[in-house]
């Protein structure tokens, strides 16, 4: 049986997923889109994981 996730869930495992893989070699903008793929993420969703990321360079 599928378990239904809400979305906003799915984006925050998205972005668990980016954070936990960028030391592997790959660029951000790749994983980024790699999670969005893997997560069946909207393009609105993965917008707001690329925003999130570039706020989060803003605030360091």
């Amino acid at each position: 049986m599928t378990t239904i996730m809400p979305q906003s869930e799915l984006v925050r495992k998205a972005a668990r997923y980016v954070t936990e893989n960028l030391g592997c070699g790959k660029s951000r903008a790749a994983l980024i889109e790699e999670a969005g793929v893997r997560y069946n993420l909207s393009p609105k969703e993965t917008q707001m994981l690329c925003d999130f990321f570039k706020a989060a360079d803003a605030g360091e």
